[in-house]
């Protein structure tokens, strides 16, 4: 018996020795950083320009993976399946938290699957509409929509997005009903919102703002619950008519679940390091983003509350996909 006593420590001793020298040589060879949503888009300017600096500040390589497709699931369920050593990570976003509840069936579930290395950005979206919307504010929005139900409609990029379903919280928390018209893609959702073919959006200030200032938009609020830098003069959907309502955009850092703490907590380390840079906080502004760095165990927290949160609007939305 205290052979085998000691046989157990000891075996136990030389496991979380290995764990260590795994840790200290992480990462070893090249990580692959899944992104899914093609290139060229916000999610894939955080992820280009943050593995950038953890790999010169590494030495090794972070390769960007676009795996594109299905409302991010198709490069969710690639790394939830992939080996737990911290060399596959997950872009994760809105959508995924959204997606447990909006798709019939997954393959993955981002919370048992899937492990929280940090929080990357978080980013309001904005209300707009045409210039000549009869609205000029969030009050005045709801109350033309409970004297005329059903006679607004709402653009969104497509079904499930947070652009569809932040409108639904709208819809939920201000108690009324206004029609869902997705579209493929923000670019022609925004094109029949200039024309007036569609009442109002919700849509990223990166996307929307530059219209507004042209001109060919009007915002009515941000969806934050403090106004952002990249529309100072547009009040809070919060201030203005609605109180409670917060919706951000956001990206973070997952890996499989089972990745070694000593590496996950190393990884969340090179992350923090690159996010305190000045060119890595003014990339992330550009693109309409607040650098938002956590531990993992606070983005387990967030990202568990972003299931819960649209689970209940995905609910008395009746949205769903197969």
């Amino acid at each position: 018996m205290k052979l085998s006593i000691r046989s157990f420590l000891l075996a136990a001793i030389g496991g979380l020795f290995a764990l260590t020298l795994q840790a200290q040589s992480y990462p070893s060879k090249p990580v692959r950083v899944v992104v899914p949503y093609p290139p060229g888009g916000p999610t894939d300017i955080v992820a280009r320009v943050l593995f950038q600096q953890v790999a010169e500040s590494t030495g090794q390589q972070f390769l960007i993976d676009n795996r594109a497709g299905a409302g991010g699931n198709i490069g969710a369920e690639a790394v939830a399946k992939a080996p737990a050593d911290g060399y596959t990570l997950l872009i994760g976003t809105t959508a995924h938290a959204i997606n447990m509840s909006l798709f019939k069936s997954l393959n993955y579930d981002v919370q048992k699957d899937l492990a929280p290395v940090s929080l990357l950005t978080q980013g309001p979206l904005v209300l707009v509409t045409h210039p000549q919307f009869p609205a000029n504010s969030i009050k005045e929005l709801i109350d033309m929509a409970k004297a005329k139900p059903g006679s607004l409609n709402f653009a969104s990029s497509g079904n499930g997005q947070s652009t569809h379903l932040s409108a639904e919280l709208f819809n939920s928390m201000a108690g009324i009903k206004m029609v869902h018209v997705p579209y493929k893609g923000s670019a022609p959702a925004l094109g029949d919102l200039m024309s007036g073919q569609v009442g109002i959006m919700f849509d990223t200030t990166l996307s929307a703002m530059p219209f507004v200032k042209a001109g060919k938009l009007k915002a009515l609020g941000v969806t934050s619950p403090q106004r952002t830098p990249a529309a100072p003069d547009v009040p809070t959907i919060a201030e203005s008519g609605l109180p409670g309502y917060e919706v951000f955009a956001w990206n973070g850092v997952l890996v499989p679940a089972g990745t070694p703490k000593a590496i996950v907590a190393q990884l969340n380390e090179e992350i923090r390091k690159a996010m305190q840079l000045p060119q890595v906080r003014e990339k992330f502004s550009a693109q309409g983003f607040a650098a938002s760095w956590n531990t993992p165990d606070q983005f387990g927290v967030f990202v568990r509350n972003e299931v819960e949160k649209w689970a209940r609007t995905v609910k008395a939305s009746g949205a769903t996909l197969d």
